[in-house]
């Protein structure tokens, strides 16, 4: 019986519909590629051959500026499944497995309290010492048809492998793209090596994409289109060298797609409609909160992304952030922001190069061909650039410098927008409570048996001076003097003396007042301090100075008397600044090459460094 007030079927009929839409929780779809940044059809690549991705862009809203936080698997992931960014945690290192807080929940965690059936099909890859995830179902086999009642929603992820950067240097492969064609970015050199890796990404690409034609048929099949949202997104950028594993857009930008079916367009952004392209920038650190709020369900309170879809919508973002750290066996630290049109990028180790020696990046032929082609001089400044020394900043203008080539950070005309990421930046890593801000070891360190973050969250005061002493010590130009160096070079806390003694490494090695305060520092309780120490003083014209800070550098190496962390960092300076004797390099090949229980999935770093170090000086 229609009640008195509704006297009109019609209008009853539809607040019956509205009412069942409202309360009937969709399904969702996850669809993950790896190692490919926006390299589509639907986003403008004309030499892509992605008809199944391009069709359902067609019928999706498109993300312009989607950023992956990470540009590598590892930390990204960490990011996407605790809704945090992977620097809070500790996670942002290439396989780092930090303790994460008590009680603290993933995405699928809320999700399944929500009443979700939650699959991974199938790479998990968290940074954390463990790699459950909060699945009810995760392998290869995990799928959206395993729920237990065919009416409970479902949110499933599938993850597509075939256009990993290990899959681009197979061989044999038969070309399907030609190689002659290939579009290449300013920063590779032009030769058959390059040509062919970028056709065969290409090539594994269009494969990639039949796989999610064949799944989204598999949707169709079962009768779930109508019911089910779907997102699609690429997991950092392409596999390529200088786009994975560095925090350039090139490496942090990827697809996005977001398709909302017509009875769920309420949880639908509010600029959604089929075929647009959004503006909005969005982030990997969004994703989680976002699926949440796709259920009806508030994102926890610890979770630092906003949602761009679902019933808990945030503001928009005015900047974007990235981060790397140790990529594999190579230390390293760099912190990224855009506003969407300019990139600032900040990076703590200026004194070494962007690309140092990573075995499994070198197993690419075009890693390989560059490198040789740089050491036989070979190569034209933009291309050159890649195998120098960093500055501490850096300014990219995308609209007219895409390739992000141009530092304009020392540019009169752009000192204000410098000035305005810079700060922006810091801000961000100061609230954010960065741990990047204490080098790796000795952030496990000072956390002992409590996770990094609970650690971070009972220090706040210490990280908000961290950031400080991080970003004027390391520039010369407008930071620290050495005076000021030296005083905080003796101050309470070790993760305050490791950025003073940082950058008194940087500093003259003729300033005797900085050789001073770096002779003692070496003898410093905390190993990352006296590794950095001695790092400066390699640079000491004294023999016996240098000497002295080789075997100090030695010690540390060792992995059962200062653990794993310590002997990777002691290992990166012997190897790259040491320039090492042969009875030196004799010293080091007697070292163990892993701990005895080394951290998960970190055992052989150990062992490539001192193979690298010993083998080609």
């Amino acid at each position: 019986m229609i009640p008195a007030r509704f006297s009109n079927p019609i209008l009853f009929a539809l607040l019956l519909a509205t009412t069942s839409f409202a309360a009937e929780k969709p399904n969702i779809l996850w669809i993950t590629s790896e190692d490919n940044g926006p390299e589509l059809g639907c986003y403008g690549d004309s030499y892509a051959n992605t008809p199944n991705i391009d069709s359902l862009a067609e019928k999706s809203l498109r993300y312009h500026r989607c950023w992956s936080n990470a540009p590598v698997c590892a930390p990204a992931r960490t990011t996407i499944i605790s809704g945090m960014y992977a620097t809070s945690l500790g996670g942002h290192h290439m396989r780092s497995g930090v303790t994460l807080p008590d009680n603290f929940s993933t995405y699928p965690d809320v999700l399944r309290k929500a009443g979700y059936y939650c699959t991974n099909n199938s790479k998990k890859d968290y940074n954390f010492a463990s790699e459950d995830g909060g699945w009810d179902d995760s392998g290869r086999t995990a799928h959206w048809r395993d729920r237990p009642n065919g009416n409970t929603p479902f949110f499933a992820v599938f993850n597509f492998t075939v256009s990993h950067e290990s899959k681009i240097r197979t061989r044999p492969h038969q070309l399907k793209h030609d190689p002659a064609k290939a579009p290449l970015p300013a920063y590779h050199p032009d030769t058959p090596e390059v040509r062919l890796d970028w056709a065969q990404y290409y090539d594994k690409m269009t494969e990639m994409d039949q796989q999610v034609g064949d799944l989204l048929a598999q949707l169709k099949v079962d009768g779930l289109n109508d019911s089910t949202i779907i997102f699609y997104y690429g997991d950092h950028g392409s596999g390529m060298p200088r786009s994975k594993r560095w925090p350039f857009d090139s490496g942090l930008r990827v697809p996005l797609l977001l398709h909302v079916p017509g009875k769920f367009r309420h949880l639908a952004p509010p600029d959604y409609a089929p075929g647009k392209v959004s503006d909005r920038l969005v982030s990997f650190v969004d994703l989680g909160p976002t699926a949440i709020g796709l259920t009806g369900t508030k994102p926890p309170a610890n979770m630092q992304g906003i949602p761009f879809a679902g019933a808990h919508i945030g503001p928009e973002k005015k900047y974007l952030f990235g981060y790397r750290g140790r990529m594999d066996e190579r230390v390293d630290m760099v912190r990224t922001c855009t506003d969407g049109r300019f990139v600032y990028m900040r990076h703590f180790y200026p004194d070494r190069p962007y690309l140092k020696h990573v075995d499994y990046m070198f197993q690419t032929p075009t890693t390989r061909v560059w490198n040789e082609m740089y050491r036989a001089g070979e190569l034209n400044a933009a291309q050159a650039k890649f195998w120098q020394n960093k500055p501490v900043e850096e300014l990219f203008d995308l609209q007219n410098d895409p390739d992000e080539i141009s530092n304009l950070a020392d540019s009169p005309a752009h000192r204000e927008k410098t000035a305005e990421l810079r700060n922006t930046l810091q801000t961000w890593m100061r609230e954010t409570l960065d741990l990047g801000l204490l080098p790796e070891a000795e952030m496990h360190r000072l956390a002992g048996s409590q996770s990094p973050r609970e650690y971070a969250l009972r220090h706040k005061e210490l990280f908000a001076r961290l950031s400080d002493v991080a970003f004027h010590s390391m520039d010369q130009s407008n930071g620290y003097s050495i005076q000021k160096l030296v005083k905080l070079s003796t101050d309470p806390q070790s993760g305050i003396r490791f950025w003073a003694v940082r950058g008194l490494a940087t500093r003259s090695a003729t300033d005797t007042k900085r050789n001073k305060a770096l002779i003692a520092a070496s003898d410093d309780e905390s190993p990352s301090v006296a590794i950095t120490a001695c790092d400066g003083l390699l640079s000491n014209a004294s023999s016996s100075t240098r000497r002295n800070a080789v075997e100090r550098l030695i010690e540390l190496a060792d992995v059962n008397r200062h653990g794993h962390f310590a002997a990777v960092a002691a290992l990166n300076v012997l190897d790259m600044n040491a320039n090492l004797t042969a009875a030196e390099r004799k010293q080091l090949e007697s070292l163990p090459r892993q701990a005895k229980k080394p951290p998960i999935r970190l055992g052989k770093y150990v062992g490539k460094l001192i193979d690298h170090a010993t083998k080609s000086q």
